[in-house]
C-alpha cells in the first residue's frame, strides 16, 4: 500500500489544496532513523493530510512528522515509531479512496508543479461546458467561458470567449498574451490554432509560433508528425519543426495521422497506400480505401471488397467482404454481401456465424421483379424532363400544375413517383423542391442530366430491341448511330449536350495525368464538342490541339476564345485517312471514351489511321473504363454498346491484344480519379 505525504502552512486557508510532498510504498517508509529524512535549510511545516483536501480526516500523527519542507527537493522516509498509527493513518486514506491515483513526483519537480500537474490531470469540463472542475466536482478557478476544452501535456486546456480563443492553466491563468479565433489542445506540446483570416498553424506552450508557414488547416502532432491541408487543398506530413518530410515532399489528395509508425494517404486517383514516418511509400500497393495498421493487419478496400492486409500490403486471404472489424486478439467480426455477419480468424476461417444470410437478403423474388421493371425509372425521369417538371421547382402543386399545363391530379401522381425516386421532396410549407439528386435534371445544372434522360428514355429502347439479332449474328455490320445522331440537328445538340456532362464529371483532373510537353501537338479524336481538350490546353499552356470529330460535331465546340489561338479545328470521320485530313504530325493521339463504340476490327483500323499523323516513338494514349478480368461488373454497359453502336468493354488484355495487332507496343497503365483507366501505347521505330 501507499502512503501519501502532502503538507501546508498552518496560516494558510483550509480551502487550499494540499502539496504533495511523495508517493512511497508503505514498506519504504520503516527506517531506523525514526524521521523524515529532508534537505537542512528548507523551510518546515507542522502538519501532513491527505491531498483529497476533504473532511476525511485522514492525518498523520505528529510522532510520524517531526519536520517537513516546503518543498519537495529529495526522497523522503518515514519511520516506524508509532508504527500502528502510521498503519491507521493509512487505513483512512484507503477509505479515503485518494490513495494510488496520485503519480509518482520526480525528485527534481518542485511541490507546486506536483500539485498543478495532479490538478490538471484530474481536471474534467464541467457539464456546462464553462469551466473545469475537479476530481470531486469543485470549480478549479473562478473565471467563466463560453467554451473549454479538457487539458493536455503540458497541463493548458483551450477556452473561447466570443471570438476569442487562448489556453489556460489549471488556475484559470492565461497561459500567454497573444489571443486567436480557435485554439486547440496541446499534442506533443503543440497546438493548432486558427487566426481571424481563417490560417492555421502551431503553437508552442508560451504561445510562440513553431513555424513561419500558414495552412488551411491543422492537425495534431502523433508520434513526431502532423497532417496540414495547404490552401490549394493539399494535404502532406510536417516534422516537429514544421517542416515538410523530406524524402518526397509529397502532397497528397488526403492525408492522415500517423499509427505506429505508418500513415494513410490518398493520391489523385482516389487511391490509398500507406506511407513511413519520411515520407516514402511502405509497400507501394494501392486500394480503394484502407486503414492504418491494428496488430499487424490493415483494414483494406479492393474493386471487391474489404478485407485485411498485413504490412507488406499484401491480403491476407482471398474471401472478400461489405465490412470488416479490426483483429481483436485473432479474430475479427465480418459483413458478408449476402447480408449475414460472421467472426473469422487471421486465416479466414469462420469461427461462428452472428447472423445468417436470410436475415437481410430479402426475398428473392421482390428484387428479380424490381429489376424487370427498371424501364420505369427511365421512362419517369424522361417525362418528367420533358414537360419542365424539374425547372418549374421550388413552388406549390397548383402553380406547377400551372406552369406545365397539367391537371393538379395528374401531377400530384407524377410527384409522387418523382420522390420515391428521391428527386423531389414536399416541404412542412407546402412546397415541392428538387433534391441533390433532382437537381441534375433541371437543364440548367453544369453537370445536367436532362438530355441523358431524353436520349435514354426517347432512342435507347428502341436501339435494345435489336440486341437479340445483334448477338445471334456478332458480323452483322453495326448501326452507324453517330451519323444518325449527325443528321438530326436537335439530336446531335442534345447528344453532345449529354457527353459533355459525362465528359466534364469524368475528365475534371484527367487533363493533368496525360503525359504532354511543352511543344507537343496532340489530337483529341472524337473529341465531340472539345470539352477534354478544353482541359488540356488549360493544365499545358505549352502544348498545341487538334480537336478531331466529324464536321457537323465540331462545329459546335465550346473551347473558349482565350484558347483557340491553340487549337486547330479538324473534321473527318475516325474510320477515313488521317493524313489527308490533318496534313501534319503529330506527338501525341488521345481516344477518351472513344474506342468502345467500335468493335475490334474497326478498332484497328483507327489504329492504323491514328499511326498515320504520329512522329517517330509517338503515343497513342486511351481513356477508357476497363472490364475487370475476373467478375461481372460492366456486363450491362457492355450489352448497352453492342446494341447502340456495335462496339464494346474491354479488358487491359484486349486492349493489348488490338495494341499488338495494330503494330504499336503497349508502354503502361495509369489509374485516373475517375471510373477510367489510361493505357499508354507508343509508335515503334
Amino acid at each position: 500500500s501507499n502512503l501519501v505525504l502532502l503538507c501546508r502552512r498552518p496560516s494558510a486557508s483550509a480551502t487550499d489544496l494540499m502539496t504533495p510532498l511523495a508517493l512511497l510504498p508503505w514498506p519504504a517508509m520503516l527506517s531506523q532513523s525514526g524521521m523524515v529524512e529532508t534537505i537542512p535549510g528548507t523551510p518546515r511545516m507542522n502538519h501532513a493530510q491527505c491531498w483529497c483536501g476533504s473532511s476525511c480526516g485522514a492525518s498523520l500523527p505528529s510522532s510520524m512528522v517531526p519536520s517537513l519542507p516546503g518543498v519537495l527537493v529529495g526522497i523522503f522516509l518515514v519511520s516506524a515509531c508509532s508504527y500502528q498509527r502510521g498503519r491507521r493513518a493509512t487505513r483512512k486514506l484507503q477509505k479515503c479512496g485518494c490513495r494510488g491515483r496520485l503519480p509518482r513526483i520526480s525528485c527534481s519537480a518542485t511541490a507546486q508543479d506536483a500539485k498543478a500537474e495532479v490538478a490538471w490531470r484530474r481536471a474534467h469540463v464541467s457539464p456546462d461546458g464553462t469551466h473545469h472542475v475537479g476530481a470531486c466536482g469543485n470549480a478549479l478557478y473562478a473565471h467563466r467561458f463560453d467554451k473549454v476544452l479538457p487539458f493536455h501535456d503540458p497541463g493548458l486546456a483551450p477556452v473561447q470567449r466570443g471570438a476569442t480563443a487562448w489556453h489556460i492553466d489549471v488556475c484559470g491563468v492565461a497561459a500567454y498574451d497573444r489571443r486567436f479565433s480557435r485554439t486547440f489542445g496541446f499534442y506533443g506540446g503543440r497546438s493548432a490554432v486558427v487566426d481571424a483570416a481563417g490560417r492555421a498553424w502551431h503553437i508552442d506552450a508560451s504561445g510562440q509560433d513553431v513555424y513561419l508557414e500558414r495552412y488551411a488547416w491543422c492537425g495534431n502532432f502523433q508520434e513526431g508528425r502532423c497532417v496540414v491541408r495547404t490552401h490549394d487543398d493539399r494535404y502532406m506530413h510536417l516534422t516537429e519543426s514544421g517542416i515538410p518530410l523530406t524524402s518526397t515532399c509529397q502532397r497528397w489528395r488526403y492525408a492522415g495521422d500517423f499509427r505506429e509508425g505508418v500513415a494513410v494517404v490518398h493520391d489523385d486517383t482516389h487511391r490509398a497506400t500507406h506511407i513511413d514516418p519520411d515520407g516514402a511509400l511502405l509497400h507501394g500497393q494501392y486500394f480503394l480505401d484502407l486503414d492504418v495498421f491494428h496488430k499487424g493487419f490493415a483494414r483494406a478496400q479492393d474493386r471487391h471488397g474489404w478485407m485485411h492486409v498485413s504490412t507488406s500490403g499484401e491480403p491476407i486471404y482471398d474471401r472478400r467482404f461489405q465490412a470488416v472489424e479490426p483483429f481483436y486478439n485473432g479474430q475479427a467480426r465480418v459483413h458478408r454481401f449476402d447480408g449475414g455477419v460472421e467472426v473469422i480468424d487471421e486465416q479466414c476461417n469462420t469461427i461462428l456465424e452472428v447472423r445468417p444470410a436470410s436475415a437481410q437478403r430479402g426475398d428473392t423474388f421482390e428484387k428479380l421483379s424490381a429489376d424487370l421493371v427498371g424501364f420505369w425509372r427511365t421512362q419517369a425521369l424522361h417525362v418528367a424532363t420533358s414537360i419542365g417538371v424539374f425547372e418549374a421547382m421550388p413552388d406549390s402543386l397548383d402553380c406547377i400544375a400551372a406552369k406545365i399545363g397539367m391537371p393538379v391530379s395528374s401531377l400530384k401522381r407524377l410527384l409522387r413517383a418523382l420522390g420515391e425516386l428521391g428527386t423531389v421532396a414536399l416541404g412542412a410549407d407546402g412546397m415541392w423542391r428538387l433534391t441533390e439528386r433532382g437537381a441534375l435534371l433541371r437543364a440548367d445544372h453544369p453537370l445536367s442530366l436532362a438530355d441523358a434522360a431524353w436520349e435514354y428514355g426517347e432512342h435507347m429502347t428502341e436501339a435494345w430491341r435489336r440486341l437479340p439479332r445483334m448477338l445471334r449474328n456478332p458480323e452483322e455490320p453495326p448501326p452507324d448511330v453517330f451519323k444518325h445522331v449527325a443528321a438530326d440537328p436537335e439530336r446531335c445538340r442534345r447528344h453532345h449536350r449529354m457527353l459533355r456532362s459525362y465528359a466534364r464529371h469524368d475528365y475534371s483532373e484527367v487533363a493533368r495525368k496525360i503525359d504532354l510537353r511543352d511543344g507537343d501537338v496532340v489530337v483529341d479524336a472524337g473529341g465531340g464538342v472539345g470539352v477534354l481538350t478544353t482541359e488540356i490546353l488549360r493544365q499545358h499552356p505549352g502544348v498545341d490541339a487538334i480537336l478531331f470529330d466529324l464536321p457537323e460535331v465540331v462545329l459546335k465546340n465550346e473551347v473558349p476564345e482565350e484558347l483557340r489561338d491553340r487549337l486547330v479545328l479538324c473534321g473527318a470521320d475516325l474510320q477515313a485517312d488521317w493524313q489527308a485530313s490533318m496534313q501534319r504530325q503529330v506527338n501525341t493521339v488521345i481516344f477518351a471514351r472513344v474506342l468502345h463504340d467500335f468493335n475490334d476490327d474497326l478498332a484497328i483500323q483507327i489504329f492504323v489511321n491514328a499511326k498515320q499523323v504520329l512522329k517517330p516513338k509517338g503515343l497513342i494514349q486511351i481513356i477508357e473504363f476497363l472490364l475487370p478480368e475476373d467478375d461481372f461488373n460492366g456486363g450491362l454497359c457492355d450489352l448497352h454498346l453492342l446494341a447502340v453502336t456495335g462496339g464494346k468493354e474491354r479488358t487491359q488484355s484486349n486492349f493489348e491484344e488490338l495494341i499488338r495487332a495494330s503494330g504499336l507496343t503497349f508502354v503502361g497503365r495509369r489509374d485516373l480519379p475517375a471510373l477510367p483507366s489510361l493505357l499508354i501505347a507508343e509508335l515503334n521505330d
